[in-house]
């Protein structure tokens, strides 16, 4: 702020310097002392009190801060001379920023601009709160009345970027795009372009336009010169002539960068594309998605004919030799891969055949496959061989380790490499024990017997041999920083997969304890590995304990955009989880991340402005709109509020106090019905996720064995889109029928009930009645249709299959028509007061009936995973709750008060059905809720030594025999027998510290700490509806 000093408002600076000093170095206290000194002998000086506000605001005290802004920006109306202070002015824009009032800044910048049209200052700082505002057209009107008042380029180019903008993120098209064109045209006969950025603008205008003829003569001009680096000059050159159709010359263009850039992978795919003219690459229906890009086997089959194809192919091939021939760097693989890629677009186009793409992969591993990056390299193009082929291509891969590298570190990584290989492909699974006993012997050189070579494969010998190959090559990582990735740390993240893969076919709980400890083990040696971490993460999860996966995301350290793209390990699991504090800090986090963002991001917006870099101005607001459509966002906000209403649902004024605060639902109904009509994005980063559990929804490890050894990763955008919206949809209904419910139940023991004079309890049936067919439609039914399976569901004529993946919904349907039929002169069964008792029965049916289901389908920890106890969570938490809701507001209206009018007798007579009602299912809901209590307290009081004991005894096998425990015992077998001078100080020092009953023990207390939350929650509730037992008991 030091070159912003001087007289401000008529200050001198050594008055104002303290001030500053104090607030740069956050003492606010004494800042605000020197202020109000400042205010004491200026009074009247709207610097001094917008000084004084910024401080409030720094010290929360915002209504004060909006106050004394408010009075200084009355005096700078009343004094003209103090509008050309910006200096204030920015202050004050800095303070009604921070208050969500950019609207006031506005207009005082644009008051002041009305007064002195021709200050410069002045109208950048409304230009500023227009980029804040994200007021395209009007940052465009102000840009260009910057431009004719001083015919500066930067000007016209801000306004070409703020037309851009419209076209990009509004409703613009060509008319635009021939604005923005027109002007910069304009100012180049004039006075030409200084600026590479502004070159690169004016094609990017042309392109648009698909004048892709324009922008090349253009581009070979004078002002080509703008792009000093010639590659890129070369890329933007190739790009046009490709979407211009010449592909012989963009092909030529590609050839001139590939010799200056040989590794450029991209380069070459363009390239290629030309060579066959295939223009999907520069097609603009392509979507560039950073977190889901494109991949090369989504090319175009070629239609060139069989002669011009071969020839292209024949010159792609000499070029590509070339390439490798002038390359001496080995490193460099795009040469060797394209090989690769020529022979797949010759498999496509009916030319090619998988012996030459066998023998590519064989030159790309030799001399590459001791790389990490080789499998992900080769995907692409395993897909397209035939299972035989590839079962071929694995047994040429075996031979070259007869003759295995001379450095231990490369043997070590080709022989990961076919692990990866046949993980990748399914054939881990398939393959004689022999292929993986023979790798180890590469590796190590260990004797190993030939007798052996042709027993069947068992998975968990295939297990113990990469456990045997990561022990042997610790000593190789005896002298790496422990932030240096380990050599062969992959081995034990395949293996984990292995003995998840055992579990699921054997459902041997063991095997899935020994995947735990094989991580831990891992994390033991080397905690930054965040693979293992994120494995570990969904293994806890997929067990039940909650509490250590969230422990574990925690360390993952995760910041800024990394909380949008990798949130979804954690989230879903801790929106069913009681552990309400951590879900609670979880969703805070992420929100104040997503709202800093787009309160910030219009700063980072007007600094690309500032320093001419008008890309990414385009960037960074097309980055805020995909922020602000993403799903998990959206997901967010809705689960934020249903959380706080389960946290104060045990007490109406609490949670009518929540309801208000949300507008009793009515913007959430707004959302449901916008959900539709809402493009989302999906940011999340769904390549990290382990095999079993590929997307939120799918968790193959819920289902029966499905012969699945390998899980491709699909892109199910379209799929998942479908499920949030179906999801925000239900949710977002969630507020508004909680607060009829309240009103209706309320209403059914009044005459009427009234929101703000307006309500009666008539239209409170109306609307509840409608949100529930709302509601039912979402299920797959009508209203009465809907009724018809809740009633036989609880009768027992339907079993709960009935409900299908639904059943919360539906046990929530159920309680919110149970609050509907209270006050509806519409009843559901021919016998109204029959139906009055029914309804509160057939609810307290299903949530006992459900509950101990769910109860009794859990047995202990070391027997199955908990896999039930989110959805008993979700029970107890949610339409319990929302029917423990409906019950308060009938007991509460049915106490004595004073103004409570006397009623007739066949009123009198409907109350009392209720009543009973309410009396059966304070009762009914107590028990159950004292069952599961119960429960909780029998698994959290088993002795710790017993539950740890039972968990480590399905691990201690014998080396011979079969089953859980023999890749723990390789583990347990490495440590007495580690040194330091093989292994290294640091190694020895962090193994000795890892113990199997440590892990052991931290499972059965992280079990107990995530009990012990549902038991509160529990505890909480049975304590309010014994109030509500006492309560009723005096009517």
């Amino acid at each position: 702020m030091a070159s912003k000093f001087g007289l401000a408002g008529g200050i001198p600076e050594r008055r104002v310097r303290p001030i500053w000093d104090a607030i740069d170095s956050r003492q606010f206290k004494n800042a605000l002392k020197h202020s109000t000194s400042l205010l004491a002998k200026c009074p009247n000086s709207p610097y001094a009190l917008a000084l004084k506000s910024l401080i409030l605001e720094r010290m929360g005290k915002s209504d004060e801060a909006l106050s004394v802004c408010l009075n200084a920006k009355d005096l700078l109306y009343k004094n003209d001379s103090l509008l050309m202070d910006d200096l204030t002015l920015s202050t004050l824009q800095i303070v009604f920023q921070r208050l969500d009032r950019l609207d006031l800044a506005t207009g005082c910048y644009e008051y002041a601009c009305s007064k002195f049209p021709s200050n410069l200052d002045l109208m950048m700082g409304l230009f500023n709160c227009y980029v804040r505002e994200y007021s395209f057209v009007k940052q465009q009107q102000t840009a260009i009345k910057m431009y004719k008042l001083v015919g500066e380029e930067r000007f016209l180019l801000w306004a070409v970027c703020s037309i851009q903008l419209q076209v990009f993120c509004g409703n613009g098209g060509e008319k635009l795009a021939m604005l923005a064109e027109g002007l910069l045209k304009k100012h180049v006969a004039s006075h030409s372009l200084h600026e590479p950025e502004a070159l690169i603008v004016y094609i990017s205008i042309l392109e648009q336009q698909a004048r892709y003829g324009d922008a090349l003569e253009i581009l070979s001009g004078k002002l080509g010169s703008l792009l000093i680096i010639e590659v890129d000059k070369l890329r933007i050159q190739g790009k046009l002539l490709a979407r211009s159709g010449d592909y012989a010359t963009g092909a030529d263009i590609y050839e001139k960068i590939l010799e200056l850039c040989p590794d450029d992978w991209e380069c070459f795919l363009h390239y290629l594309g030309c060579l066959l003219e295939d223009g999907s690459s520069w097609s603009n229906g392509v979507h560039n998605d950073p977190i889901n890009p494109q991949k090369s086997v989504d090319c175009k089959v070629s239609q060139l004919p069989d002669e011009v194809f071969h020839s292209r192919i024949s010159t792609s091939l000499a070029f590509v030799k070339k390439l490798q021939a002038d390359t001496s760097d080995d490193f460099i693989r795009c040469p060797y891969l394209a090989i690769l890629e020529i022979e797949r677009r010759k498999k496509l186009h009916g030319k090619g055949n998988d012996d030459d793409i066998v023998e590519a992969l064989m030159l790309y591993f030799l001399k590459f496959g001791h790389l990490a990056s080789f499998s992900s390299d080769v995907e692409a193009f395993l897909q397209v061989l035939t299972p035989d082929k590839k079962t071929e291509f694995l047994a040429k891969l075996m031979k070259t380790l007869d003759s295995p590298a001379t450095v231990p570190t490369k043997a070590l990584g080709q022989s990961i490499t076919i692990f990866k290989i046949q993980e990748l492909t399914g054939n881990l699974y398939k393959l004689p024990c022999a292929w993986c006993v023979f790798l180890l012997h590469t590796y190590t050189c260990l004797p190993y017997a030939t007798s052996k070579l042709h027993n069947p494969l068992k998975l968990e010998s295939c297990a113990v041999q990469m456990v045997k190959m990561y022990c042997k090559s610790l000593p190789l990582s005896k002298d790496l920083d422990p932030q240096e990735s380990m050599h062969g740390e992959e081995l034990l993240s395949m293996v984990c997969n292995v003995l998840v893969q055992l579990f699921w076919r054997t459902r041997h709980l063991g095997y899935f304890i020994e995947a735990i400890m094989v991580l831990e083990f891992g994390l033991t040696i080397r905690r930054y590995i965040w693979q293992y971490k994120i494995l570990l993460l969904h293994l806890y999860s997929h067990l039940g304990v909650i509490s250590l996966a969230y422990e574990w995301y925690k360390s993952l350290d995760m910041k800024n955009i990394l909380m949008e793209t990798v949130s979804h390990h954690i989230l879903p699991q801790m929106l069913a989880s009681p552990l309400w504090g951590d879900l609670n800090n979880l969703l805070k986090d992420y929100l104040k991340f997503m709202d800093d963002h787009f309160r910030e991001s219009a700063d980072l917006t007007f600094l690309a402005y500032r320093h001419r870099n008008y890309s990414k101005v385009i960037e960074f607001v097309q980055f805020k709109e995909r922020l602000q459509r993403s799903n998990q966002y959206l997901v967010a906000r809705v689960e934020t509020s249903v959380l706080q209403l389960k946290q104060n649902a045990d007490n109406i004024e609490e949670e009518e106090d929540v309801l208000k605060n949300l507008n009793s639902g009515v913007h959430f109904v707004e959302l449901s019905n916008e959900i539709g009509s809402k493009t989302l994005t999906f940011n999340e980063d769904f390549h990290s996720r382990p095999w079993w559990t590929p997307t939120t929804e799918k968790n193959y490890l819920l289902g029966p064995f499905e012969g699945l050894s390998y899980c491709p990763k699909e892109n199910l955008t379209k799929e998942r889109e479908e499920n949030v919206r179906r999801v925000v949809e239900k949710k977002s209904l969630l507020p508004r029928m909680i607060y009829l419910s309240i009103h209706s139940a309320s209403a059914s023991l009044k005459e009427s009930v009234e929101e703000n004079g307006s309500k009666s309890g008539s239209k409170i049936s109306s609307e509840l009645k409608f949100l529930l067919e709302h509601h039912a439609k979402m299920l797959g039914y009508s209203l009465s249709d809907a009724v018809e399976v809740v009633m036989g569901v609880s009768s027992g004529v339907k079993s709960f299959e009935a409900f299908g993946s639904d059943e919360i919904d539906w046990i929530n349907f159920a309680v919110f028509l149970n609050a509907w039929n209270l006050n509806s002169h519409e009843p559901l069964q021919p016998d109204r007061d029959q139906c009055s008792r029914g309804i509160w029965h057939v609810v307290d049916t299903l949530l006992v009936k459900y509950i101990s289901e769910k109860i009794k389908s859990m047995e202990s920890l070391v027997c199955s995973p908990r896999v039930d106890l989110p959805i008993l969570v979700q029970l107890v938490t949610e339409p319990l709750a929302w029917h423990g809701l409906v019950i308060q507001s009938c007991v509460r209206s049915s106490l004595p008060s004073g103004k409570k009018k006397k009623k007739g007798g066949s009123m009198d007579r409907h109350s009392s059905l209720v009543l009973n009602g309410v009396r059966d299912s304070i009762q009914s809901l107590c028990d159950i809720l004292k069952e599961v209590a119960k429960w909780i307290r029998g698994q959290i009081d088993r002795p710790e030594d017993e539950s740890v004991e039972n968990i480590l005894s399905s691990l201690r096998k014998k080396e011979q025999d079969e089953g859980p425990g023999r890749v723990f015992h390789v583990l347990e077998s490495l440590i007495p027998s580690i040194n330091e001078a093989e292994h290294g100080g640091r190694i020895c020092q962090e193994l000795k510290t890892w113990s199997a009953l440590d892990v052991a023990r931290k499972i059965v207390t992280g079990d107990s700490t995530l009990l012990s939350q549902f038991l509160n929650i529990c505890e909480s509730k049975i304590k309010s509806f014994q109030a509500l037992k006492q309560q009723i008991a005096q009517i």
